[in-house]
């Protein structure tokens, strides 16, 4: 059974899906030249999906899944698809306002129908970005595939093992050690675990925060050990996908800032907020663009 999605709006699916394998292979989320395969769950049961796109300047996502697995779950799927491919956002909006600065503009012509992927669940966001502190992204991908692959479930698609994200209550069982045996840091290890039970018991529902506001949502986020501004703040970007958020203190945004406005010199976190703050809604994108940019540029990429 298949599900067909037209996009409203230019999407460059490759570019936008990219960072599934930039830095190494995403167990949860296998994209390769097929297209992307990922496992969504409903009522705790684990299916399997498929998905596929043609065209490029406003290509058709089409959005498979077995038969006897279909109805709620191929929605279910068809909401993943939407929020991977980022298709809510006002990339049109943005791409109005970006017309006005003298390094977007250029940025959104080079980079047209780029958009930054959004995680599919509040729970995998928060424990990748706990993956991502202080170490280069390659490194974090191989940590959370390592907890991916020992902790997830392992389903078939399309005669590929994917597996489901370990779901809070699995690795609120899971000691700090099984965790350090995969190469974790002892702390990441504990905040992983303490994170997980916080939600298993309660004591953190995640899926409340949506309804919030921003600064309710960072003062939520930054009550749980572990979990400072940097991620609150990623947490609002990419798992929230809100408009109005500029994770100011991460030393890439900082770079690509530096990079763009700065002579290449490194300016405070404090300098970049005042600068997005001029975006208004379309911080979030003009941030992935910068850094997208930023990156081709380092790369010598076009």
């Amino acid at each position: 059974m298949e599900a067909r999605l037209r996009v409203d709006g230019p999407l460059d699916v490759t570019r936008t899906l990219e960072r599934y394998r930039r830095w190494g292979p995403d167990r949860a989320t296998c994209v390769d030249a097929a297209g992307l395969r990922r496992v969504v769950r409903v009522d705790g049961r684990p299916h399997g999906y498929s998905v596929s796109w043609s065209g490029r300047a406003r290509p058709t996502l089409v959005v498979r899944m077995a038969p006897a697995r279909a109805g709620r779950a191929l929605d279910a799927a068809v909401a993943e698809v939407r929020r991977l491919c980022a298709l809510d956002l006002d990339v049109a909006g943005f791409y109005g306002a970006a017309a006005a600065d003298p390094v977007l503009r250029p940025l959104t012509e080079r980079l047209h129908g780029f958009r930054p992927t959004l995680t599919p669940s509040p729970f995998e966001m928060l424990v990748g970005s706990i993956c991502a502190q202080q170490v280069n992204l390659a490194w974090a991908f191989t940590t959370r595939a390592r907890l991916v692959r020992r902790f997830g479930t392992p389903v078939r698609v399309d005669g590929h093992t994917v597996y489901a994200f370990p779901e809070p209550a699995r690795l609120a069982r899971v000691r700090p050690a099984e965790l350090r045996r995969l190469q974790f840091t002892t702390r990441k290890a504990e905040y992983i675990v303490g994170l997980a039970r916080g939600i298993a018991d309660g004591a953190l529902p995640l899926d409340d925060l949506g309804r919030q506001d921003n600064d309710a949502v960072i003062d939520a986020l930054t009550q749980v050990r572990g979990l400072g501004r940097w991620t609150a703040e990623w947490f609002l970007a990419r798992g929230l996908g809100r408009g109005d958020v500029c994770p100011a203190g991460d030393l890439g945004v900082q770079k690509a800032f530096g990079h763009y406005y700065h002579r290449g010199r490194r300016p405070a976190e404090q300098a970049v907020r005042r600068r997005a703050r001029a975006w208004g809604p379309h911080q979030n994108l003009a941030v992935h663009y910068l850094l997208a940019g930023h990156r081709l540029d380092t790369a010598g990429g076009g």
